[in-house]
């Protein structure tokens, strides 16, 4: 079942990766008083977010899978300070929380080619 996951997470990482970035950016951007009520702290929301941008790089692993993590990095900085011109709130907080899940996405993703490996070991 996970390898079938992670297959088509694998086939289709860079499809996944785009339309999960667009998602980020336009709901980052909108003004504030357009966006609807949503359970949980808004670090939270910025943590899986970017888990789920990064999980699918992560997966598939390309040659510049860490250029891509620090772009992901840079691009939520640079909405940060984008934010403030778009009745939006910036905060380094959520940067920090963003980063968070860039970094933890890299450690499920390590766990799941590790688990995978030893499945094939036996």
């Amino acid at each position: 079942m996970m390898t079938t996951i992670t297959s088509f997470i694998c086939k289709f990482w860079r499809s996944i990766t785009l339309v999960t970035l667009a998602l980020i950016t336009v709901t980052s951007l909108l003004p504030a008083e357009h966006l609807p009520a949503a359970p949980g702290s808004d670090k939270t929301h910025h943590f899986i977010a970017y888990c789920a941008l990064m999980l699918p790089t992560a997966l598939r692993r390309p040659r510049y899978w860490f250029a891509l993590a620090l772009l992901f990095i840079i691009w939520s900085g640079l909405i940060e300070i984008i934010q403030p011109y778009v009745n939006r709130y910036g905060e380094w907080l959520d940067l920090l929380a963003n980063t968070g899940g860039i970094v933890l996405a890299i450690i499920i993703a390590q766990g799941i080619h590790w688990t995978i490996s030893k499945q094939k070991d036996k």
